[in-house]
């Protein structure tokens, strides 16, 4: 039994979470205190992959073990990263049964210093359980390490039987919702004039880039929500909830553009991006749709950067064709200049961006209606390795580690332009 991340001939997906993950509020593994996670699955013939998003202490060498219906297999080391990551296993047929089966994780130690288990908070009766003596008894209300949760442990099963669903389509804002209006009257005045779509769109870019500090997860830990008036207000003055630092990140510059888009009428998507699932390449930009050049192009209102060969702007597809030097093709606007003063900035662009490492694995997150609908959008992306089942990914990224997944597209889904807005 292979205990890294690993990939088999596999067809569909089975969970009961989204991946709506508070990386501040998950659940703490020690000897006494075990985490049970329950899946239904179908009779299988083949070895089901097992993916399991946790996060080991960076002191700790202990490994993160494991019962699957009550036989213990081999421990799983713990990955040199720092964060909730995704760790895989392959698991024999003779370990499953039709119906419920049972994963029972622990680790060795008696203080709550080893691992942690990535959990979605707000599930009225999970199949997820908490045992504080060993796995005497057990309990799916107060849980998380403070107590006060409720919800999912971040474990899927991948098995060979059955199919994936079909990704689901675009669903984008209502223009008529009151929240646009003022947003409108918060952009800036090119942005909002008729003219050449790619005008609009560089000065709407530039205003984003510029608006507020890049800050990501690692130097602050209050989130801010998807939403583009409190990005705004929230990365001006370094404040938000509870009056902390708020993390204001590549995700935030990108949501907030297509949501200014959605209030001007200029389709655009929120497009995510890695080199690999556990890798720190990440990025979280958009595209708009260009009816002159019948193609989404790729945007980054973080970094102000629109990437063109001989004046045409390019799609997603066309950079991930061009090789491993971006730079020649990267037509920068005045809010770089803002964003590169951030040394964690700078170094990002330089050793990521401009090497299109970040590129090579990309997805879409198909909905835009973020104002009105709070509710459906996560409350931690980019703050632990990619987990929201919302994402969309494209079909050969399945054979690239990403089986955790259960969204995939072809090439007519990722290139469709826009259908008619949502009411």
């Amino acid at each position: 039994m292979r205990k890294t991340l690993c990939e088999v001939n596999v067809s569909k997906l089975h969970l009961s979470e989204k991946g709506n993950v508070v990386p501040t509020l998950c659940e703490e593994l020690t000897t006494y205190r075990r985490a049970r996670k329950v899946l239904h699955l179908p009779p299988t013939a083949k070895p089901g992959t097992l993916y399991i998003l946790a996060s080991p202490y960076k002191d700790s060498n202990l490994p993160l073990r494991l019962a699957i219906n009550g036989t213990e297999v081999a421990p799983i080391a713990p990955l040199a990263l720092k964060g909730h990551f995704w760790y895989g296993i392959t698991v024999p047929t003779t370990l499953l049964k039709p119906g419920a089966n049972t994963f029972e994780f622990w680790a060795d130690a008696t203080a709550m210093n080893a691992w942690s288990l990535a959990m979605e908070n707000g599930h009225a009766a999970p199949q997820s359980y908490v045992s504080d003596d060993g796995g005497t008894t057990w309990r799916n209300e107060k849980m998380g390490y403070l107590n006060v949760g409720r919800g999912e442990y971040i474990v899927r099963m991948r098995l060979a039987e059955g199919e994936d669903p079909a990704p689901p389509a675009m669903v984008w804002e209502d223009p008529n919702y009151p929240r646009l209006a003022r947003l409108r009257e918060m952009m800036p005045a090119q942005a909002l004039k008729p003219g050449p779509l790619m005008s609009r769109v560089r000065a709407l870019m530039s205003w984003v880039s510029s608006a507020w500090e890049y800050r990501h997860s690692g130097a602050a830990a209050q989130y801010a929500p998807w939403d583009a008036e409190t990005i705004l207000a929230w990365g001006k003055a370094k404040s938000g909830h509870n009056g902390r630092l708020p993390i204001v990140m590549c995700v935030h510059y990108g949501v907030t553009f297509v949501t200014c888009c959605q209030a001007l009428g200029i389709p655009a998507r929120c497009a995510v991006f890695t080199g690999s699932i556990n890798g720190i390449e990440g990025h979280f930009t958009a595209e708009v749709w260009f009816d002159e050049y019948r193609k989404w192009v790729f945007v980054d209102p973080n970094t102000d950067a629109i990437l063109c060969k001989n004046g045409i702007p390019l799609s997603v597809t066309e950079i991930q064709g061009a090789g491993s030097d971006l730079s020649s093709l990267v037509s920068w606007g005045p809010g770089y200049q803002f964003q590169s003063q951030n040394p964690v900035m700078a170094d990002w662009v330089k050793d990521n961006f401009l090497r299109g490492l970040f590129v090579r694995c990309r997805s879409i997150w198909p909905r835009a209606d973020f104002l009105s609908h709070p509710e459906l959008t996560p409350p931690g992306h980019g703050s632990t390795s990619y987990c929201e089942t919302d994402l969309v990914w494209e079909e050969r990224d399945l054979e690239r580690g990403f089986g955790m997944f259960p969204y995939y597209g072809d090439a007519a889904y990722f290139d469709a332009p826009p259908q008619t807005q949502n009411k």
